[in-house]
C-alpha cells in the first residue's frame, strides 16, 4: 500500500530540506502561493522562520489549516499561525 505522505526537497532561505506532506497538503499550499502571487519556498520560508516548536511539516498542515478556516479566505492569516500566536487574524 502506498503511503500517503509525500516527502519531496524544497529550498529554504538557500539550503535544500526535505518535507513530507500529503498530496492534500502540498495541493492546498500550492494555492495559497498562487493566489498569493508568490512561491512555494516562500511560503515555506515564512512558516519555518515562524515556527517556535515541532517539525516544519506539521508548521505547515497548522499553516494550511488557519489559511482555510480564516472567514476571510486566508488573506489575514500570518505566515507564523498556530505557531505560540494566535490564529486569528487582526482587522485593521
Amino acid at each position: 500500500m502506498k503511503s500517503p505522505v509525500v516527502k519531496r526537497s524544497i529550498v529554504i532561505a538557500g539550503h535544500k530540506t526535505s518535507v513530507s506532506l500529503e498530496d492534500q497538503f502540498w495541493d492546498a499550499l500550492k494555492e495559497i502561493a498562487a493566489n498569493r502571487r508568490t512561491t512555494l519556498s516562500e511560503i515555506v520560508a515564512s512558516i519555518d522562520a515562524g515556527r517556535n516548536q515541532g517539525n516544519l511539516s506539521s508548521a505547515i498542515r497548522l499553516y494550511v489549516l488557519a489559511h482555510f478556516r480564516n472567514p476571510t479566505g486566508g488573506r489575514d492569516v500570518p505566515e507564523h499561525a498556530g505557531h505560540g500566536v494566535s490564529m486569528r487574524s487582526t482587522v485593521a
